[in-house]
């Protein structure tokens, strides 16, 4: 859970190096948050309804109250979590020693996020490098202080 939680403790860093593991901790997270909101909000939608309404001819009913709490939790975790996915992605490409402007690849159109998917999965330069030292070392200093 440590791990999970690092990116939010370094919110606005963009300075350093993240492993793969605070990169990929950061990531499951996301993932089981976005999976529980898709649940609640799953919750909130009567197919019964759909269905008889689409019987009848009539507009369709509207979403139920759990579809919009899990709208809103889902939409103040994605905002409260941007700053610091964006500086996890930074440090993990400086890790590899590259410029934390490639994360800029995602927008290149179908093949951008999987260059970044597979820089990702790249290990980091071994030893210290321009961003700082390695944070695989148990000898260097606290990194993540």
């Amino acid at each position: 859970m440590e791990w999970m939680l690092l990116p939010f403790r370094r919110y606005a860093d963009f300075s350093g190096r993240s492993r793969r593991k605070e990169y990929w901790m950061f990531a499951l997270l996301y993932l089981i948050v976005a999976l529980i909101c898709g649940g609640i909000m799953f919750s909130g939608i009567s197919f019964s309804a759909i269905e008889q309404a689409a019987e009848a001819g009539a507009e369709p009913a509207a979403p139920g109250v759990m579809f919009w709490i899990g709208m809103t939790i889902m939409m103040v975790f994605v905002l409260a979590s941007f700053i610091p996915s964006l500086a996890v992605t930074v440090r993990r490409f400086h890790d590899q020693d590259k410029s934390g402007w490639f994360v800029l690849l995602n927008f290149v159109p179908y093949v951008g996020g999987l260059i970044v998917f597979v820089f990702m999965c790249l290990d980091g330069t071994h030893g210290p490098n321009r961003f700082g030292a390695d944070p695989k070392d148990p000898n260097s200093v606290d990194v993540f202080a």
